[in-house]
């Protein structure tokens, strides 16, 4: 059987012609590869030259030394970064989603009074300072995780298991803030914090019932106390209220009584005065005004002369009542 055989003939001068041009424009194509970078509009670029710091360029298109160099460090100042402790975001969204995991050894933490609690927190900041950043602190990243830790660990264990579980949840997270902005500074890493949220605190799984018991316990004796306290509210005011007022129509009557009692006396001793002056007409006048004010609450008598001895007269009162009533 034939064997088949290929063969191809170079020219040396071909070669020698093209070869040049082809490693130039591969040298040329590799220089404007490895030249060219584009910095996002949240980004910043740090370029270092042959292991120092060079230069920081602004979001767009740059250049920088080709085949290594220069090289560069997109740094996103511009955008909020954030670490969770205790749990991961598995998918952000609508509706994010969460992991808890084995996040145990970063969130268990041990109180003021000697107890065990779950913390998870997420600390939210920004970087300010992409120099310092990069060359202040070695792996910015994990520093910033050590430090968020430790300052989590040291507020939680200045207070109770209460405090951090109920009412101190939020002067917790304000202290944080500031404890890990100061260790920042310190540091010079060219992070600022925004904020420090507590996700989630809860007790340890083989204690949670216990200690939903007593929290309910303790909601229920606080719900007593501010209904006590809404019908001590609606009761004392009202009964001082009719206290005031049975005094002050207690007074009013005392001030009436005094006040009338003073009247008469002023008014018996002006009689007496006048009586003094004109005994006769006083009496005379004082009969009359007691007869106006006794006649007319007399009703159907009839006042006749003793010395009348006809009764005819007397007949047709009623009837001339009647007709004139």
């Amino acid at each position: 059987m034939a064997e088949n055989k290929f063969e191809i003939d170079i020219d040396p001068d071909w070669i020698k012609k093209y070869l040049g041009r082809i490693v130039l424009g591969f040298l040329v194509l590799v220089a404007a590869v490895t030249s060219t970078k584009t910095v996002g509009p949240e980004e910043e670029g740090v370029v270092i030259q042959l292991g120092k710091y060079n230069r920081t360029v602004d979001p767009g298109l740059s250049f920088i030394l080709p085949f290594g160099l220069e090289s560069m460090y997109k740094i996103p100042v511009q955008r909020q970064l954030k670490q969770e402790f205790g749990f991961r975001t598995t998918q952000a969204s609508q509706r994010s989603e969460y992991s808890g995991g084995n996040y145990g050894d970063e969130s268990m933490m041990l109180t003021g009074d000697l107890n065990l609690t779950d913390v998870e927190w997420v600390v939210q900041y920004r970087i300010v300072d992409s120099y310092r950043y990069l060359f202040r602190v070695r792996n910015a990243e994990k520093t910033l995780r050590d430090m968020s830790e430790a300052s989590m660990r040291k507020i939680v264990g200045d207070r109770t298991v209460n405090e951090v579980l109920t009412v101190g949840r939020q002067e917790v997270a304000s202290s944080v803030e500031v404890l890990l902005q100061q260790l920042c500074d310190e540091y010079e890493n060219g992070i600022r914090i925004d904020q420090v949220v507590l996700q989630d605190v809860n007790p340890p799984e083989p204690v949670k019932p216990s200690f939903n018991a007593v929290n309910e316990a303790q909601q229920e004796r606080e719900t007593l106390i501010n209904q006590a306290e809404a019908e001590y509210n609606r009761v004392i005011p009202r009964a001082r209220g009719e206290a005031l007022e049975t005094i002050q129509l207690a007074e009013a009557y005392a001030l009436n009584r005094v006040n009338r009692a003073k009247g008469e006396s002023d008014r018996f001793n002006s009689l007496f005065e006048a009586y003094i002056k004109a005994p006769e007409v006083t009496k005379q006048r004082i009969y009359l005004e007691t007869m106006e004010k006794i006649l007319p609450n007399i009703g159907n008598k009839i006042i006749v002369d003793e010395k009348g001895n006809n009764v005819l007269p007397l007949l047709n009162i009623d009837r001339a009542k009647a007709i004139n009533p």
